[in-house]
């Protein structure tokens, strides 16, 4: 088969290196253009484009694909038997689903009809799920509407963030990619119609990345910091100051209570129970505790909490907020 992949992120790089060491024909791949980063804002390829120039594939990036009848006849003249699409960012139009003789196939990294949208891995974690995974399925105008075509469940470890869950599904969409393809070729692929029982996983903003120290409990901070990571980071403040948290453990009032022997149930949520660099930091939840095991500060780069501690202050009984406090 003639196979055009849509796909940009390094989620996507996965299947198409599984399709491309599979042996199959890639007649060119199509992604986003090339993002500015860094400070000197840098033109900077996707790992998509990286690996298809590496391995002498063509590389077609628009900036947009609806209402460019210039990119879909190229399509048409391309002819592929099919699309495969993973993480492209853009939805396709009815004028590109319906060029291919087999259809476009899409990876989702979710078991569909549960999280449809533009960032089911982190909303899996967030919301403390214990399985998830990936599914292909034939693409229709809708968002993750299609028919499926095969799942694999993939689980989820009590600490594992969205980027390494970002890896582990990576890895399982591509090898379901191509078994999906093979189902293809040999006429023995299936459709199941979705249901009407589906969820929603829309993109990550900023004002979800706040804790909520009085709203949230302490697996629920937990989970936020887990599925933060790498992507923004859940923040906090003291005072003036903005505070990331990367990596935390929670503790019961009990577990807490055998370390340290006080009793913190009663103190205000998002207080600081313990804070020096030979204990860590420990932060009062609503039904429990926060340790903290990697921070950053305000302008500053990631650190494990006992280094931090050691140049930073942050003392007993302050509290952690929702917004600044103190403004310069």
């Amino acid at each position: 088969m003639k196979i055009l992949f849509m796909g940009t992120p390094d989620f996507a790089k996965a299947s198409l290196e599984k399709i491309y060491n599979a042996g199959y024909e890639i007649i060119g791949v199509v992604t986003n253009p090339d993002r500015p980063k860094g400070r000197g804002m840098k033109l900077f390829a996707s790992p998509v484009k990286e690996f298809a120039l590496e391995k002498g594939i063509t590389v077609y990036q628009p900036a947009k694909i609806r209402n460019n009848s210039e990119f879909i006849e190229k399509i048409k003249e391309l002819n592929p038997d099919v699309i495969c699409v993973v993480a492209y960012g853009k939805i396709l139009p009815k004028e590109i689903l319906d060029i291919p003789s087999c259809g476009c196939i899409n990876v989702h990294g979710s078991l569909l009809p549960k999280y449809r949208g533009a960032a089911p891995i982190q909303w899996a974690v967030i919301n403390g799920d214990k399985i998830t995974g990936v599914t292909t399925m034939y693409m229709d105008v809708g968002m993750d509407t299609g028919d499926i075509i095969l799942k694999q469940e993939v689980e989820i470890g009590e600490d594992e963030t969205t980027g390494e869950l970002w890896e582990k599904l990576a890895t399982t969409g591509g090898e379901l990619l191509i078994k999906t393809l093979k189902e293809i070729e040999t006429g023995t692929v299936t459709r199941t119609i979705q249901g009407d029982d589906f969820s929603v996983a829309p993109m990550i903003d900023k004002q979800i990345a706040k804790i909520d120290w009085n709203e949230k409990t302490a697996q629920e901070i937990k989970n936020l910091v887990r599925g933060l990571n790498p992507i923004m980071g859940a923040y906090s403040y003291i005072e003036d100051k903005k505070i990331k948290f990367w990596n935390v453990q929670k503790l019961t009032y009990e577990e807490f209570m055998k370390d340290f022997g006080e009793n913190p149930s009663n103190k205000e949520n998002g207080k600081v129970l313990i804070s020096n660099s030979k204990d860590g930091l420990y932060i009062k939840a609503k039904d429990g505790v926060i340790k903290v095991l990697e921070i950053q500060g305000e302008n500053a780069r990631k650190m494990n909490i006992l280094d931090f501690l050691r140049g930073n202050k942050i003392m007993e009984n302050e509290k952690f907020n929702t917004n600044r406090t103190c403004i310069k």
